[in-house]
Formats: structure tokens, sequence, C-alpha cells
């Protein structure tokens, strides 16, 4: 038997050319010939010539993503995802074979034609894990279900992937797996539909399908609406503006608390001596960049309530929560004040139309700062600047019995849902403090978030043979992950086995966050997992600190161990049969 094989993988060539190799190695085995094409949009030379498609009795298409099939027109044909192809090689090839003598070409096309298409953005606050997990179960599900999908993620590092314009005029609908507010313009006129990356993440298929029935049409903004920002065509919740706030000012904290813990390097006080790279260092760090993150933090509050005409009012109200000793509270307080106060003026403020346009460069900026700054010097800064002040003080003198609840609270809080909301929470507040030089919360919350998926590498290698091999390989993934500290590394075990799952990681966690604040473990820097130990200074107390992770992940691993059901009894017992 003669056989072309064509893989095209577009968001990793890595994935053709292992696809290709695998499949032309079990063809080989299996007697046959076989010709091999990994579609490079750059190498269009490199493609199968139309003599060897026409010598070829049967065409095979590993892909994942969108892939022009009419050169295959009046040829036997079967289209498959890389992870059809690659479970087992060769059973795979000889069901492919008998079931594309069933499906010729023309069907086929015809079919993929016919298909729904959806465009989709993946957005989280971090811009990490939840993105990049979403965006893969998406299409996962989308090729189980026959859909026509592209996704474009907006990660920490920018958009990958972006959804083109004539891919947006050819969908049937749009679905915004967001948490954070993302720029909606470009999809005016069209069905949207918005749920959260962990909705989209763990019920892929039902996003999919309700993305397809329920999408609400996005109406088109013209005129003065357009430029003024009005406000988003579906209202978002409170959390959510706190998230967008939060997203955008993460790399701001990270960065900074980094570059401080870089200056401890020299030693802790080394950056009192001026003119040192340590006092350079603490000048980056301490002085620029977390000056920087109130106003940022309130900015971005106000931009996802108001959009861009939020963002000066906003920015300046969390300059004067800095400036007012009233810390990232304060921040929080005057982006709410800033973007609900924007909103309103933009929506009741009704002027003669040839003055519209100024609304939104002067108007709505002018008198929302005015409002913001008021209210927080005359109303918000003193008292929120003394609960900050008073807080501060607790955190900073309380007691051992305290700090371990502490502790408790907030490694607990770090387990519940792997990077959703309640995670996000513990989180936030704890980078929060650290603008107050408040430094142990933030110890005890990162090493609580490496616990889960660091517990869930430990659980499948002491009980192997309770995993089946793909969880053992995603327990290897999860270690890596867990040491990064991402919690979401754990979330497909979580989502597979919530209710062994997360107890045990809630356990885990808790004893890790109150071994850190027991042992007063402080860490300067927001982020970094346990590559931030590598940094003198970066955190007092490394090897308690170290004992807490271990403990935390040790007793996170044996519980699951012990709880997860034997893979063989899995089957069992979810089968039909038993059913």
């Amino acid at each position: 038997m003669k056989l072309a094989i064509v893989t095209a993988c577009p968001n990793g060539m890595v994935t053709s050319v292992l696809c290709a190799r695998l499949l032309d190695a079990a063809a080989q085995r299996l007697g046959w010939s076989t010709s091999v094409e990994i579609v490079d949009p750059q190498h269009p030379e490199n493609q199968l010539s139309a003599a060897t498609l026409e010598a070829a009795d049967w065409v095979l298409v590993v892909k994942s993503g969108e892939l022009d099939l009419t050169r295959f027109a009046g040829k036997r044909l079967f289209i498959a995802s890389p992870a059809e192809a690659l479970r087992d090689s060769e059973s795979f090839l000889l069901r492919a074979a008998v079931d594309a003598r069933e499906q010729h070409a023309e069907a086929q096309l015809a079919a993929v034609a016919s298909r729904p298409r959806i465009v989709a953005v993946t957005a989280c606050p971090t811009g990490v894990a939840h993105t990049f997990m979403a965006a893969e179960a998406l299409k996962q599900s989308a090729q189980r279900l026959g859909i026509d999908l592209q996704v474009e993620t907006q990660g920490s590092v920018g958009a990958r992937d972006p959804l083109t314009p004539e891919a947006i005029a050819a969908a049937d609908a749009v679905l915004l797996a967001t948490d954070i507010e993302v720029d909606t313009a470009r999809f005016a006129g069209k069905r949207v539909f918005r749920c959260g990356t962990g909705v989209a993440l763990k019920q892929s298929e039902a996003t999919l399908k309700r993305a397809l029935s329920e999408g609400q049409l996005l109406e088109t903004k013209t005129g003065a609406d357009a430029q003024a920002g009005k406000a988003k065509a579906e209202p978002k919740g409170a959390y959510k503006h706190l998230l967008t706030g939060v997203s955008y000012m993460l790399p701001m904290v990270v960065a900074g608390g980094l570059l401080i813990a870089l200056s401890f390097v020299f030693g802790i006080e080394a950056f009192k001596e001026q003119g040192t790279l340590a006092a350079a260092l603490m000048q980056i760090g301490g002085d620029a960049a977390f000056k920087l993150m109130v106003p940022l933090l309130a900015g971005y509050i106000a931009y996802s309530i108001a959009d861009r005409p939020g963002l000066a009012p906003g920015m300046i109200g969390g300059l004067l929560a800095s400036t007012l000793g009233a810390g990232f509270i304060g921040g929080i307080v005057a982006g709410f004040l800033a973007g609900y106060s924007a909103r309103a003026i933009n929506r009741h403020l009704n002027l003669p139309q040839s003055v519209e346009a100024l609304k939104p460069i002067l108007i709505i900026p002018l008198l929302s700062s005015l409002f913001t700054g008021l209210v927080m010097i005359y109303v918000v800064g003193k008292p929120v600047a003394g609960m900050l002040a008073s807080l501060t003080h607790f955190l900073d003198n309380m007691g051992t019995s305290n700090a371990i609840l502490l502790g408790l609270l907030l490694g607990g809080m770090m387990c519940v849902d792997l990077g959703g909301p309640i995670n996000k929470a513990a989180y936030a507040f704890s980078v929060g403090l650290l603008a107050s030089q408040s430094y142990a919360p933030m110890a005890a919350t990162m090493a609580a978030g490496m616990v889960p998926p660091i517990g869930m590498g430990i659980a499948t290698l002491l009980m192997r043979r309770k995993f089946a091999q793909g969880e053992r390989e995603a327990g290897k993934a999860a270690l890596v992950l867990g040491l990064c500290f991402i919690s979401e590394g754990a979330i497909p075990f979580a989502a597979k086995d919530p209710l062994r799952v997360i107890p045990a990681s809630i356990a885990g966690g808790a004893l890790t966050g109150a071994l850190s604040m027991y042992f007063g473990c402080k860490l300067m820097a927001p982020h970094g997992g346990l590559f931030v130990l590598l940094i003198p200074n970066a955190i007092n107390h490394a090897l308690l600190y170290l004992l807490a992770i271990v403990a935390g992940s040790l007793l996170t691993g044996v519980l699951y161990a012990l709880l997860k059901r034997d893979a063989a009894q899995e089957l069992v017992l979810d089968s039909p049969r038993a059913a």
C-alpha cells in the first residue's frame, strides 16, 4: 500500500515532525511505502508533488489548525488530530485505512466547508498558565466536535497567534474566555460569548457549544460613543475589574520585587551606600517600580470599568493613594471611584454634538479626576492609611498563634481553586503588602502555591501503578510547574478527581503556609518559585523555608497517593457495565 502522510501543526513544528516520524515508522512496520510532507509555509517547495499524490492509494492528514485540502481532491482522504495519531500509531493507521475507503475527498471538503467556525481569545490575570491551558483544551475539544477554531492567547508576553480580520469576519461566533478585560472593538457586529478561563478549561466542549448557541450580538460603536469609551456590551462584576488591575500591576511588582531582591545580594543594607550598584538596583525597584504599582492598579481598574477615559483619573487617584499612605487598599478604592465616576459622566452628561468629541479627552478626565482626587484627599485617604498602618503593625508584631492561623488561611486559599478567584485574592493581598514592607505573607503564599503541583508529581512517583501513563507524564510536568510557582500545574488532576485532589492540596498548602509563618520566613520577591532561593538574602531562613515546602508537598503527595483509586479499578468503576 502506498500512503501519503501530511502533518500540519502551525503552533509547533516539533509536533509536526514527531507525528510524521512516528507514523512513517509505523507504516514501514506494516510493510507500506510512504511519502511524507511536513507543512511549512516558509518552504512551499517541500510539498509532495502532484505525481506523488496521484501514485498514493490514500492520503492521511494530521493537523491542528487550518489547512487547504483542495489539492487532495479526487483522493481517498482521512483527517485526524495529533492526539489521535500519536495514541497508538499502528492501530490508528489500520483504522484510518479502513475509514478512508468510506470517505471521499469531495465529501470531506464539503464537510470541512460546512463546519461551524469560532474565533477565541484566552487571557488570565498573570497571562501564564490558565491562558495557554484553556486555549489547548478548547483546541482539543473543537477537534472532537468538528469545529474550526482559531485561538488568540493574550499572555504575559503579548498576543500569540493573533486573529486576522478575515478569520473574525468568517467566524460564526466569538468566544472570549478571559478573566480580565480585553479590547472587543474588532468583534463589533459578531455574536460574542464570554466566560472565564477556568470554565473554558474544565468544560471546554460545553463552552464551545454555548458559544455557538448563546452568543450575544456585540453592537457596533459609532461616533462619540466609540470615542468616549462607552460601557462594554455586557456588565462585568467588581471582581473582574479588580483582576484586570492586578493583571497590569503584576509585571511591575515582579520586576520591582526581583530588583530589590538583587540589591540584597550585596548585603541587606548595602543599598544605603550611595553610588553603589545595590543603591541603583534599589532605586529602580523600590523607588520607581514600587511607586508605580498602586497607580497602575488603580488606573487599570478604572480602565476596565470605563475604558480609556477612566485611565487618567484612575492613575491620578492611585498616585494620591500612594502619597497619602493608603497603599494598595486605597488604590483599589481610587480605581473604582475613578472608573464608576467616569462611566457615570459619560452616560449621563449630554452635550451638544459639536462638543461631544471633547468628552473622552477633556471633560471626563477632568471631572472624574477632580471628583476622585477630592474624595481621596478629604474622605478616603486618612482612614484607609490608618487602617493599612494598623494592619501592617499587626502583621509585624503578631504572636506565633496568629501567625500560624494567617499562614493556614493564606496557604489553604492558595490551594482551593488552583489559580482561580480565591487563589488570586490571597496572592493579591500578599503582593499588596510588599509595598508596606510586610514580607511574611508573601513567603507563605508563594510556598503554599507551589505545593499542589509538586504534590501531584510526588504522588505519581510514590504510587506509579495507580496512575495511567498519561497521568504519570502529567505528574512530571506538574512537578516542574510547581517548582516555578505555577499552581495551575495541578489542574489536570483536579479536573479529573476534584474530591480527592482539592482536599489533599489544601491540607498540604495550609501546612506549608503555617510552617512558613511559624519559622518567620520573609520573601522580598513576589514570584520565581524555588529559583528565588538562588538570590542571596532574597529570603531569610532559606533552609526552613525549603523545609516548609517539602513538608506540605509530601503531605499532599502522600495523601493523594493513598486516596487515589487504582487506574485499572477506575476503568472498571467508570465503565458503562459497572454503571
